[in-house]
């Protein structure tokens, strides 16, 4: 172990992990076929090429799960076979994905990623069986398992997202995974649209839609297994990402509980986490399933998630730009969300005053709006900002998280109280929407909710937000040395401050 004098404390322009290093450059990294350069390719352990795997997964698996989401009802005529399947699902998903950090660090990312990818498959083929047989029982299975995949997935897609790219990094790394995972969503919204281009009644989609989402989440699904775990990751200024030395299960559920103790403000983040997916069922079913036609559901999916890939490309290096501190820019990201959640959703009541749920009801007579309806502009672009906004709110989630740690450890444990409070969330709504709660209260929950979590929230992100990340802050939940947690590496001490 080597002490010296001339290690500079870090900016925010590399994470605090430059003084903990093996004296790797991008220049001169470790042997092997994952540390060679291909002209200006990053190498195969960098965290661009992971990331960039980790999105095609997402554009496969989850991505087309939200195209066929999308669709209101999972593609059918009657959306309450896709409640009970999405409260299945996200009732597993809220208790899987609390723990799904603990998990990620003992099993790594490849594993979980490639375990995750497996329940979409399953989700899909029970939505094409139940077109034609009566299968209840292995819909919910389906929803349930599709929950506990699910977490296990977003968490380790959470920990490679967060902690992987340097302080400088992480909004446009989000922007980039979010565009090209939500390029799927518009991908998959393009199949069923084909498919349906000449059905203008609501109905149910074809066998082939089911079957395309199907065959493609398979490919996902293996995609996950060409991943390198977070041990093998060198970032692009030669430090490395802080992990335990073999983490046991007892020592990674205490980390859960070292965690909030380490950063209590985290829990003013949680009603901002239980929102996040609020809002998709009121989207999805009370608007997109209850007043389109097949093609222009299809159409409108299509439009929302192209909308997040146009918000992302902007929020994304908003968050990063170097010109401003990153105190400065959190407290800007906080009026920017509470100023577009108003304008958003109050445009979005404007609309929803028009009608309720007997309105729409087949026993009214109502025949749904196609693309060709006079007036259907109006709904169209407000759906497009209802995608947009969902971008802003989920990009600025991820950044608040990032900001606060560069450790994979404690941010894979972030991300899993974010993932399992999100699904907790979703579970409710969905429930609710079963329950046929009205539309204006669905709306006026989403509205309420969002704005409500950001007061919450408001302390953490004025107080707890720095400039830049300290290391002994990031170790504040680790029992071990640093040598126990990173023991292959040589340690140099930073200066002391004056």
């Amino acid at each position: 172990m080597a002490d010296t004098v001339d290690q500079p404390y870090p900016t925010e322009k590399g994470t605090h992990e430059t003084i903990i290093n093996e004296s790797w450059t991008p220049d001169q990294l470790p042997k092997g076929w994952m540390y060679k350069r291909r002209g200006r390719i990053p190498w195969y352990a960098s965290p661009a090429v992971q990331l960039g795997l980790v999105a095609f997964v997402c554009f496969l698996c989850p991505g087309m799960f939200n195209a066929l989401g999308g669709l209101g009802g999972g593609g059918k005529t009657d959306p309450d076979l896709a409640d009970k399947m999405n409260v299945a699902l996200n009732s597993t998903f809220s208790v899987v994905g609390f723990l799904a950090g603990t998990i990620v660090n003992r099993l790594g990312v490849r594993i979980s990623i490639g375990f995750g990818g497996l329940g979409y498959c399953i989700y899909a083929g029970s939505l094409l069986a139940s077109v034609h047989h009566n299968v209840p029982g292995f819909n919910i299975f389906a929803g349930a398992f599709l929950g506990v995949c699910a977490g296990v997935l977003w968490a380790a897609q959470g920990v490679i997202m967060v902690s992987y790219p340097t302080e400088a990094q992480k909004g446009r790394y989000w922007a980039w995974f979010w565009a090209i995972f939500n390029i799927g969503g518009c991908i998959g919204s393009l199949i069923p649209l084909g498919q349906n281009i000449h059905v203008k009644t609501a109905s149910t989609v074809s066998d082939g839609t089911y079957i395309g989402f199907i065959v493609l989440m398979v490919a996902g699904a293996c995609l996950a297994l060409f991943l390198v775990d977070a041990d093998k990751i060198i970032r692009s200024d030669g430090t490395k990402v802080i992990l335990m030395k073999n983490p046991s299960w007892m020592s990674e559920i205490k980390g859960l509980y070292d965690c909030i103790l380490a950063e209590p403000y985290i829990l003013l983040l949680f009603p901002m986490m239980w929102s996040s997916n609020w809002f998709y069922t009121y989207q999805e079913n009370a608007i997109n399933a209850a007043y389109f036609d097949t093609r222009t559901r299809a159409l409108n999916g299509f439009l929302y998630w192209f909308a997040q890939i146009c918000a992302a490309s902007v929020v994304g290096p908003l968050l990063d730009n170097k010109k401003i501190r990153r105190t400065i820019r959190a407290r800007v990201m906080f009026v920017v969300l509470v100023v577009v959640t108003a304008a958003i959703y109050g445009g979005g009541w404007a609309w929803q005053k028009k009608y309720t749920r007997a309105d729409v009801s087949k026993d009214s007579g109502f025949v749904p709006w196609d693309w060709t309806t006079p007036g259907y502009v109006g709904p169209m672009f407000l759906y497009f900002f209802y995608g947009c906004y969902d971008a802003i709110w989920q990009g600025c989630m991820y950044w608040i998280m990032g900001a606060l740690s560069n450790s994979g450890r404690r941010t894979a444990n972030y991300v899993g109280f974010y993932k399992g409070l999100q699904s907790a969330g979703a579970a409710v709504m969905w429930s609710l929407d079963w329950h046929h709660l009205s539309y204006a209260g669905e709306w006026a929950s989403n509205i309420g909710l969002l704005l409500g979590s950001l007061v919450v929230a408001a302390p953490l992100i004025f107080i707890r937000i720095k400039d830049h990340v300290e290391l002994e802050a990031d170790l504040a939940d680790v029992d071990e040395t640093l040598e126990d947690v990173l023991p292959t590496i040589p340690i140099e001490k930073a200066p002391e401050k004056v």
